[in-house]
């Protein structure tokens, strides 16, 4: 078999884990009243339109002051039932496109395997590099009402490992547990990475052998002990 891709990893810390950036541009333009934030929120408004003319540069103060009361004017009755339509017909709305479109990315399900932690080290296999954002295919729609796709290849720290199996195992429980039912999981070893990786494979996606794994105490135990330190 050719030279090995993962022997002797470089050891990730959990801060250099691929991560989601996140975006804080809402929260400078809808929230917090400091200074700072202020002048933040006029940049970016003014990224908008910067002419002389611009209708935004001209609401920036009225919006500033909008934005700096404590507390809102009394509504009439009338205004009141309005507005609770209008933020439960919002909700409702909100509510409807998540369920529409609840896609899952390849992030996503990385963030829900790359805390588990390896049988033999006490790592995870995000630091091992067991497991990779780049090794993970998702095929999902968003639709709820069609199947989806994961597909994940993992990189054992050597070509020999015994313990590829329950690493699978524990991959495939975690995310069982973790997705809709309308996803299928498919797990594989990366090719070229172990000495009988067309058994493993075959292992890890029979469906009758996954669920007699899962009815042995001993072997969930040990299973359980890996998805502790799941986030």
């Amino acid at each position: 078999m050719s030279e090995f891709l993962n022997e002797n990893p470089d050891i990730l810390e959990e801060n250099q884990l691929p991560s989601r950036k996140e975006d804080n541009t809402k929260d400078l333009l809808l929230g917090g009243f400091s200074k700072e934030a202020t002048l933040e929120r006029r940049r970016l408004l003014l990224k908008i339109d910067h002419s002389l003319k611009s209708q935004v540069l001209q609401d920036i103060e009225t919006l500033d002051k909008l934005l700096s009361i404590e507390t809102a004017p009394e509504m009439t009755s009338d205004e009141e039932s309005l507005l609770e339509e209008t933020e439960e017909e919002f909700v409702a709305g909100q509510r409807k496109e998540e369920e529409e479109a609840d896609v899952i990315d390849a992030q996503e399900i990385y963030d829900l395997i790359a805390h588990i932690s390896d049988p033999e080290h006490p790592l995870s296999l995000g630091q091992l590099s067991v497991v990779n954002l780049e090794d993970i295919e998702v095929h999902d729609s968003g639709n709820q009402e069609e199947m989806a796709e994961v597909v994940i290849r993992i990189t054992p720290t050597i070509t020999h490992c015994s313990l590829a199996t329950l690493i699978g195992l524990g991959i495939r429980v975690r995310l069982e547990r973790s997705l809709p039912p309308r996803f299928r999981i498919t797990i594989l070893l990366k090719k070229g990475t172990h000495d009988s990786e067309n058994q493993v494979n075959k292992q890890l996606n029979d469906k009758e052998r996954v669920a007699a794994a899962c009815e042995n105490e001993q072997l969930l135990g040990v299973v359980s002990k890996m998805l502790v330190t799941c986030k």
